[in-house]
């Protein structure tokens, strides 16, 4: 039986297995543990990068945490950007009953942006949090980072709690400023990118591997 969260055919898969095959042999030295690499390299494999086989931080018990949201069913990802939602593959969402979402075009919170002088990713996640989106959610933070600000000031402030934030927006201004202060982040596991490397395309890769890792764990259990 194929898996649900590899390739649908058999072609498709054996592009992807080679692909891997070449990241292992090419990608020289990593110190990551056997849970944390597959989501290194399907990030690689998304932007034929190896700088981030070393850029890419994981808090201690963020795949674990992952996975375990994933298995727990009916997990939403809540995304700063439509393009996370788009990416994210509908066959591999629902195996696991989960559902992707994004706030950042809806008409009250561009008003809310308007009116308060902020940006629609800052109350794109204050909407989250009023509608009861973040607690157990795996957030995904890729173009933002006054999203990815706005999710630490809530998980510290207000409580928030998310079971997982893969924090990676990509830009220059804040970018490399707001992985950092998630990366002091202890309360919740969080999986990241230093400096202004990042992009909705890696925040999908992850979320693809934890995917995968998930099927395999209940596959075999």
């Amino acid at each position: 039986m194929t898996a649900v969260t590899e390739q649908m055919t058999a072609a498709g898969r054996a592009i992807e297995l080679d692909s891997f095959e070449i990241i292992d042999a090419e990608a020289g030295k990593r110190a990551y543990s056997d849970e944390q690499w597959p989501l290194v390299r399907r990030m690689i494999h998304a932007s034929a990068d190896f700088e981030f086989n070393g850029l890419t931080t994981f808090h201690p018990d963020a795949v674990a945490s992952g996975v375990a949201a994933i298995l727990r069913g009916g997990t939403p990802v809540v995304a700063d950007v439509e393009m996370i939602c788009v990416g994210l593959s509908a066959p591999r969402l629902d195996y696991f009953g989960m559902t992707a979402r994004h706030f950042i075009s809806d008409s009250d919170v561009i008003e809310r942006a308007k009116a308060e002088g902020s940006t629609r990713a800052i109350q794109a996640m204050r909407k989250a949090r009023r509608e009861a989106c973040l607690d157990g959610a795996i957030v995904g933070i890729g173009n933002a980072p006054t999203a990815l600000l706005e999710i630490i000031r809530l998980a510290r402030e207000e409580g928030a709690r998310p079971s997982l934030i893969i924090g990676m927006p990509v830009g220059f201004v804040s970018a490399a400023e707001s992985k950092d202060m998630l990366m002091t982040l202890e309360e919740i596991p969080w999986i990241s990118i230093r400096g202004r490397k990042g992009g909705s395309t890696l925040v999908v890769a992850a979320i693809h591997a934890l995917l995968a890792l998930a099927e395999r764990e209940k596959t075999a259990a």
